[in-house]
């Protein structure tokens, strides 16, 4: 089963939009939640509109959160979708064989049984989760949030009989010249690494969340890692700055610069 969490204060500025972005990953079996950390002011009410709309076309959900709020709300999403999807799978299963898709149209006794293999499936499911994190410049405050947010979501999924994968991302890119999107980690089960990734980093520039998203959707479905890495090769051969290190070195990481 596989997700993206995109964490993000919205407002997204170049490219394709991040609703059509939403809507293929949908189309390719992806589910995109949304969570907001928004402040006050038009540009919040803007993004939050932006937000809600990318939830929906990526059939996920959305919520718009202040910081201390963030790590309950990724874990909550991160197992409420799982439960969605796999009601969704069962309703089909019982809309075949019962004509009707509700578990509630079930006897007592067959509605118990139905629940627990609801339950068991939860916890045994295998999940691939791709968060994505925006760091454009008025995230800069909230990203003490989010590597709390990232520690406490690896600890639940760890705690789960099934194999949990997490994969790390950013965006804008912090190479030169500038990437969508900049990948932190591959598919891991362990999250060994994070205060690493969260060192220091590099802040600025632009808000691609459609293009970040369309990029994190191949790497999804196969064959877009390398494509990253290659990317990444290029710009650094065309004049990444001295002393910034790749994926698996730094990361997320270079000196703040607003």
């Amino acid at each position: 089963m596989k997700q993206i969490i995109l964490i993000t204060d919205g407002c997204s500025n170049v490219g394709i939009s991040p609703v059509i972005a939403a809507a293929q990953a949908k189309a390719e079996g992806i589910v995109v939640n949304v969570i907001g950390l928004l402040d006050s002011g038009f540009s919040a009410e803007h993004g939050a509109e932006e937000i809600n709309e990318i939830a929906g076309a990526g059939g996920g959900m959305s919520r718009i959160v202040t910081t201390d709020q963030l790590s309950q709300t990724v874990q909550m999403m991160t197992r409420k979708t799982v439960t969605q999807s796999i009601q969704q799978v069962i309703g089909k299963e019982l809309q075949q064989i019962l004509g009707d898709s509700r578990i509630e149209s079930l006897p007592p006794d067959k509605r118990s049984e139905v629940v627990q293999v609801m339950d068991d499936l939860t916890e045994t499911t295998d999940l691939r989760i791709a968060l994505l994190i925006d760091t454009s410049a008025s995230m800069k405050p909230k990203l003490q949030a989010v590597k709390e947010a990232i520690y406490d979501l690896q600890l639940s999924l760890q705690a789960r009989a099934g194999v949990s994968k997490t994969a790390v991302f950013h965006f804008p890119g912090s190479t030169l010249p500038q990437l969508d999107v900049e990948m932190d980690l591959d598919w891991t089960t362990n999250l060994a690494n994070l205060n690493r990734l969260f060192y220091k980093l590099n802040m600025k520039g632009t808000t691609p969340t459609g293009p970040a998203l369309i990029k994190v959707i191949e790497f999804m479905t196969g064959g877009i890692s390398d494509d990253i890495r290659n990317e990444e090769n290029e710009a650094d051969n065309q004049g990444h700055a001295p002393g910034r290190t790749r994926k698996g070195k730094d990361g997320m990481l270079s000196d703040y610069v607003v």
